[in-house]
């Protein structure tokens, strides 16, 4: 399993989506699911479902395939590329970094962010970091009219340059580990319920725009009204350096939990679990011998604080991997929480049947 989550993670990291240009991706995950020969359903926005049909309260379990990045807002005169950042894009790492512009007629253009050279570079400004809209993308153009003819628009959507490779013997590193690491371990799980012989309904999503104000999952989870949904991302690894003091998170120690999440600015959202999912979730991962992780942290949001909210309330959990430097071009997993990942959540749903109670009081 553990080859086989490697390769669909390279694979699917090597291809571009920006939120709301999905499209690639969402095909490239389709064909893997055709090809497991599971029927898939594109909803109107680019959300993508598989499902398993069952008895008793059903369960959606969904990751995100789009990334952030940045949109082209203006193409000047002598050939350089203006850009506006679309999600949580660090600025201050961002200068001589390579960008992929997703052009008009499928055409992938490579460029870079340019950096003012150092030789010219005064004292005051080695330690300031500059906006986005300060920034500048060389793709080689030398003129507006150039850089229109290879295909660049106004609104076309461009991404760090994809990238990735193997960090020693079992870690991954490149660009949008989140949410592709996701998709891998989603992927894994569809292999594994494909043939099941039983079971409560579940719903495989990969949803879209998670990125951009997490707006794909609560039409898909409206769609299908499940009764749980189990949301599969990220969650902010805490065994380096600079992260010590925000939890006990550590890379190739197994999936997490979050028992708390919270934005803390914006739209001030954010999740506590339904006590009857942590308690399904710590019988399955004890009765695997799977170790898992828990995570309480501020300044996380992720879809499930919408989808939490859909008819008259979904019961919801966030189970994570845990990841380094999160929305930088250069993102770290560790394939052995990926494989435990995948491992928890096949016999994890498979403990739902039709007496399995959602009544807080049974649990608190």
């Amino acid at each position: 399993m553990t080859d086989r989550t490697e390769h669909d993670l390279m694979d699917l990291m090597q291809v571009p989506g920006l939120s709301g240009h999905e499209d690639r991706v969402r095909r490239a995950i389709a064909a893997r699911l055709e090809e497991m020969g599971l029927a898939t359903r594109t909803e109107r926005l680019g959300n993508l479902v598989t499902t398993f049909e069952g008895p008793g309260p059903s369960v959606m379990v969904f990751t995100h395939m789009d990334q952030l990045g940045f949109i082209v807002r203006r193409i000047e005169d002598n050939g350089f590329i203006r850009l506006v950042r679309l999600g949580g894009v660090p600025e201050r790492a961002l200068l001589a970094r390579e960008v992929l512009i997703c052009a008009a007629q499928g055409c992938d253009i490579l460029g870079v962010i340019a950096n003012k050279s150092h030789h010219a570079t005064e004292p005051d400004e080695k330690s300031r970091v500059l906006a986005t809209s300060e920034l500048y993308v060389d793709a080689g153009f030398t003129s507006r009219e150039d850089a229109e003819a290879a295909g660049v628009r106004i609104g076309a959507p461009v991404v760090y340059a994809p990238r990735a490779f193997e960090l020693g013997p079992d870690r991954i590193c490149g660009t949008s580990v989140d949410d592709r690491a996701g998709c891998a371990v989603l992927l894994e799980v569809a292999r594994a319920l494909k043939d099941r012989s039983g079971g409560p309904t579940v719903y495989l999503a990969f949803t879209v725009q998670e990125e951009f104000n997490l707006r794909g999952a609560q039409p898909v989870a409206q769609s299908l009204q499940p009764d749980m949904a189990i949301q599969i991302d990220l969650m902010l690894a805490s065994d380096t350096p600079e992260m010590g003091a925000r939890g006990d998170m550590v890379l190739g120690g197994g999936p997490g939990m979050s028992l708390y999440s919270f934005h803390g600015c914006g739209t001030l959202n954010g999740v506590i679990p339904h006590p009857a999912i942590v308690d399904l979730i710590e019988r399955a991962a004890d009765a695997a011998g799977i170790p898992l992780q828990r995570s309480a942290q501020v300044g996380i949001l992720t879809d499930l604080s919408y989808v939490q909210l859909v008819g008259q309330g979904v019961a919801c959990v966030d189970l994570e991997f845990p990841m380094r430097y999160s929305h930088l071009a250069r993102e770290v997993c560790d394939l052995r929480d990926l494989v435990t990942l995948a491992d928890l959540l096949v016999p994890a749903p498979a403990r739902i049947d039709a007496d399995f109670l959602l009544n807080r009081d049974e649990y608190t």
